[in-house]
């Protein structure tokens, strides 16, 4: 092996790290220069409403925001938060301080809003640029629950925070290899799991007294900014189109109970029986009407279907089970309404659930279309919106 003089062997050891000096003080300089010059005329000025906030502080300020999305597209309130706080840095991050994008979402083919270039996987990959944090949050979760490759996600319950972590990374929402668990961690850590409870604010204010040692009250009042009166106001009559809309434009919708066999679009059709239960097709879903004395377990083992499955096909939580002459869905509803019909008018007693069984429709696609919760009283006579 021939062996090089040691003085050419130190000068040239001396031009490599020189040259690995320099690449790396060009990358640097690169992505300084794309998080510092975003798109030119496309993306805002940094926030100036931007504070530096404690953990608690940050969590504390969106919290009712990741409730209000769970209720409301059924994506948990720890998952919401902990994808913040991981993505923006408890909002200390560059894209949370200047784009107000918490959740580091990118550009798309669907986004035409403003945009801004930052190094991430490619020095100058697009992200989203939002006029408000909450718009932000607002995103996250029209994202979540319009894209295609996340909807097996929905399967899952609202408080397995761990399998929507694995699923989202499953769906490629992040590259990094250990997103899923360094996502789990920061909601172990931040106990942000306490927000999916039934309770959740409640036990999550008893964390930070408790546990903490921090005053709940004085925490809220530091990071009031409006948030919650605005969610409020957005809420208040919600759940109804507008009074406004031409009269024109609404039909009366016959109630399209399937055990009268009514639908005012001929979506309801009957395809075949199976034991002994005749098997319908509305908006592109099968169901059937449940007899005295079924449940989740005993149709399950007719169809082959888990009973939570078939819970989770027709909205319905805990040990809830099927009355006579139910609507029972042995698959999952659509997510849209494929009838005619744009408006539904609201008939005494009807709630939004019953609504998206009678159309085939998931109950969270119709409360996010109207704006509402799942369990919000509807108003007779209001309308809703169907698609």
């Amino acid at each position: 092996m021939m062996r090089l003089p040691m003085k050419t062997y130190f000068k040239n050891i001396s031009q490599w790290l020189l040259s690995v000096v320099v690449i790396t003080l060009s990358a640097v300089t690169t992505a300084s220069a794309q998080v510092a010059e975003p798109e030119a005329g496309k993306a805002q000025q940094p926030t100036d409403e931007w504070v530096k906030l404690t953990p608690e502080e940050y969590i504390y300020k969106w919290r009712h925001t990741a409730i209000e999305n769970m209720e409301v597209y059924g994506i948990p309130a720890s998952i919401t938060m902990g994808q913040a706080v991981l993505e923006s840095g408890f909002g200390n991050g560059y894209l949370a301080r200047v784009a107000n994008n918490h959740f580091c979402i990118k550009c798309k083919k669907s986004w035409t809003g403003p945009t801004i270039t930052h190094a991430d996987d490619r020095p100058d990959d697009c992200f989203r640029v939002y006029e408000s944090g909450e718009a932000s949050f607002a995103d996250h979760a029209e994202f979540l629950s319009e894209g295609q490759r996340y909807e097996f996600l929905f399967a899952y319950d609202t408080d397995d925070y761990k399998q929507w972590a694995k699923g989202l990374k499953k769906a490629g929402y992040a590259t990094a290899p250990d997103y899923a668990e360094r996502l789990i961690s920061t909601i172990e850590r931040y106990h942000l799991y306490l927000l999916d409870r039934k309770n959740g604010l409640e036990e999550y204010d008893a964390y930070i007294a408790q546990e903490l040692g921090q005053n709940p009250a004085a925490l809220a009042e530091r990071v009031s900014g409006g948030i919650a009166d605005e969610e409020a106001e957005n809420r208040e009559g919600s759940g109804v189109v507008a009074e406004e809309v031409a009269k024109s434009e609404i039909k009366d919708v016959t109630k399209a109970y399937a055990d009268k066999g009514i639908d005012p679009n001929n979506f309801r059709v009957t395809i075949n029986s199976h034991h002994g239960y005749n098997v319908y097709l509305t908006n592109g879903a099968h169901y059937i009407i449940s007899k005295s004395g079924d449940t989740f377990s005993s149709l399950g083992k007719l169809f082959d279907i888990a009973p939570q499955t078939l819970r989770k096909f027709n909205d319905m939580k805990g040990e809830a089970e099927p009355a006579e002459g139910d609507v029972v869905y042995i698959e999952r509803k659509a997510a849209r309404w494929s009838g005619v019909d744009m408006m539904h008018r609201v008939a005494e007693g009807e709630t939004l659930h019953a609504l998206s069984q009678i159309y085939g429709v998931r109950l969270q696609q119709l409360s996010k279309l109207n704006r509402i919760r799942p369990d919000d009283s509807l108003t007779p006579g209001a309308t809703l919106r169907l698609r």
